[in-house]
């Protein structure tokens, strides 16, 4: 990382470790034990990062990451919801999944994925700008398998980032991606060595921050469709609709089997209600 700025230490939180190197926050979700798994500790976390970024003018840029070098990060943890626990911290909701998937922030953010990123990992990665993948790193969007709904902008987002017959296949199959495929899909902006993911997206975000920062701020508005608030008005409808399809199945007795299943290592048994 020295060729990218000197790095900082500005907080380690439960589960979350917040830098700043040069004028770049680096935010890395700090669960590898869990697969850097979300839980309502990370969604804290992460979501006062971004807060923290957004307001301090020397912050031109945001990285987020996973801790180790298996998982970028695993979605939810289903281990903490089977166990009733609740993933979104009361009050900050409205953050999303991470603290990030619906956290509107003027700065270009820019995704490390260090490794796995499956369900909610992917769907980090679709709300960032950008994205840098270590040449391990997989992708996917696994809820139809859990008997669940990609609930954090994942369902409306990825037909949007590629080819929507793919899309279609991916979020129907539940299947996951390689590194290669995610760069020929244009999932992800470049794949670089493991070993190198972390310092190659601080490097893009150094490159972006060297620019005019009204300049960068203004390109993402209208690149990406953003009103004043930097919320996505395309976004809008997707959350709508996304909203209405966890209320219809969320109650479900697949969707209590499907996590349940995983909790215990066995095949799932679907009824269909």
């Amino acid at each position: 990382m020295t060729s990218t700025g000197t790095t900082e230490t500005i907080e380690i939180l439960q589960d979350v470790i917040v830098e700043r190197v040069g004028q770049v926050s680096l935010i890395t979700i700090n669960r590898p034990n869990a697969r850097n798994a979300v839980n309502q500790a990370v969604c804290i976390g992460v979501g006062e990062a971004l807060e923290a970024a957004e307001q301090d003018p020397d912050i031109r840029a945001i990285v987020i990451t996973g801790a180790g070098d298996k998982a970028f990060c695993a979605g939810a943890d289903l281990k903490a919801i089977t166990r009733g626990e609740a993933i979104l911290p009361p009050g900050r909701e409205h953050w999303g999944l991470a603290g990030f998937v619906n956290h509107p922030v003027s700065k270009p953010t820019i995704a490390a994925v260090n490794g796995a990123a499956l369900g909610g990992g992917t769907e980090i990665v679709l709300a960032a700008d950008l994205a840098v993948a270590a040449d391990t790193a997989s992708f996917g969007l696994p809820e139809a398998k859990r008997g669940l709904v990609a609930g954090a902008g994942g369902a409306f987002r990825l037909p949007r980032r590629i080819p929507p017959l793919v899309a279609m296949e991916l979020l129907l199959t539940g299947e996951p991606i390689d590194a290669k495929a995610a760069l020929e899909l244009h999932l992800v902006n470049k794949v670089v060595p493991a070993a190198d993911v972390v310092a190659a997206a601080l490097a893009l975000a150094q490159t972006i921050a060297a620019n005019a920062p009204l300049s960068v701020r203004a390109h993402k508005r209208i690149a990406l469709g953003l009103d004043g608030n930097s919320r996505s008005t395309a976004d809008a409808s997707g959350w709508a609709v996304t909203s209405e399809e966890i209320a219809r199945t969320s109650g479900s007795e697949d969707a209590k089997e499907g996590p349940r299943a995983f909790a215990e290592k066995r095949a799932p048994r679907w009824t269909g209600r």
